[in-house]
């Protein structure tokens, strides 16, 4: 029961801190972010395992984290207020043409990650072509241009 407790509070802890941390795609991710993600890995893997590195209690740990992600899927389907803690709501960027810059340092994005965005949907070559910039829950960018 113990590898069930530690895999819950690792699975909430991480995903309050990803939550925390900002939004970014995998195609944004630095070498510097690889290091982190896989440091995090292996640190998280200790925190759950403890001294118990059985292979009934690892597979019992990846039960618990599966398990735990499936029925969160569920709770935010019956309630969608939970979608917005868990998820984050879509955040506009670019409106009408003006940079959002608290917005931009909130999901740890530049200019420039709206601009190749911009370039590579819509052949946008300007921030005043861009009617809306969004970045989606899923990390992408959207670009909505002016007509």
């Amino acid at each position: 029961m113990d590898a069930v407790v530690r895999g819950l509070a690792i699975y909430f802890v991480l995903l309050l801190i990803i939550r925390l941390s900002g939004r970014r795609t995998l195609a944004q991710m630095t070498p510097f972010d690889l290091v982190i993600v896989l440091v995090i890995s292996e640190t998280t893997q200790q925190a759950m395992l403890g001294e118990d590195f059985s292979i009934t209690n690892a597979i019992l740990l990846i039960l618990t984290l599966f398990t735990t992600d499936i029925l969160l899927s569920y709770i935010k389907r019956w309630w969608p207020r939970a979608a917005h803690v868990v998820d984050g709501v879509p955040t506009v960027l670019v409106n009408d043409g003006v940079y959002n810059e608290a917005a931009l340092r909130g999901c740890r994005l530049d200019r420039t990650d709206i601009l190749e965005a911009a370039r590579s949907q819509e052949g946008i070559e300007s921030v005043k072509d861009i009617k809306f910039a969004i970045l989606e829950v899923s990390g992408n960018i959207s670009i909505i241009k002016k007509k």
